[in-house]
């Protein structure tokens, strides 16, 4: 019988500074746990970072009690929150949607909007605002991962969501993650 993983998500949020990646993942280190996935950026001037970590709860617990003082020392607002792993459910199929469009209110919500109202979770999502390449004209591009459950009809799917991009005035892709 194998022993219970125990997990723990840790955001910060704050300053962006050189050494803060190093800083937390050596404190993570030193209490004995492991950070099994992560996302880090820096959006605008402040660094945001989301980790989760693995450990034996009572790392775990020592951890958590370094919070405060890791927030001081690193000048971060510091959030955890115990968590389970992921459970893998075996009736989704993960698929990328990638959109790019001219900038503009509203993309995310009308792409979220899709996607809820067909019961598919949007699993990971990154947005980027960049300037188009000779025209300099203003660009939003989207990539998610999504889970699409089994019973929904795929071909169907992809042109209902072709053509609700269409009607947006958005360039989209939806297909298979492979691998």
């Amino acid at each position: 019988m194998s022993t219970p993983k125990n997990y723990l998500v840790i955001s910060a949020l704050g300053k962006d500074q050189p050494g803060i990646v190093k800083a937390l993942s050596r404190k993570i280190l030193d209490e004995g746990c492991n950070i099994t996935d992560s996302r880090m950026t820096v959006l605008g001037g402040e660094f945001a970072i989301l980790l989760l970590i693995e450990g034996p709860w009572n790392t775990l617990a020592k951890l958590e009690s370094a919070v405060p003082e890791l927030q001081e020392d690193l000048a971060l607002t510091i959030i955890c929150k115990r968590t389970e792993g992921k459970v893998r459910s075996n009736n989704l199929l993960p698929y990328m949607v990638e959109v790019v469009s001219m900038d503009h209110p509203g993309i995310v919500n009308q792409l979220a909007e899709f996607f809820s109202e067909r019961d598919i979770n949007i699993e990971d999502m990154v947005t980027t605002s960049y300037s188009a390449a000779h025209t300099g004209t203003p660009m939003f591009s989207v990539h998610m991962s999504v889970g699409i459950p089994s019973d929904i009809h795929i071909a169907a799917l992809r042109e209902e969501f072709m053509d609700y991009c269409d009607g947006l005035n958005l360039d989209a892709v939806i297909e298979p993650i492979k691998g």
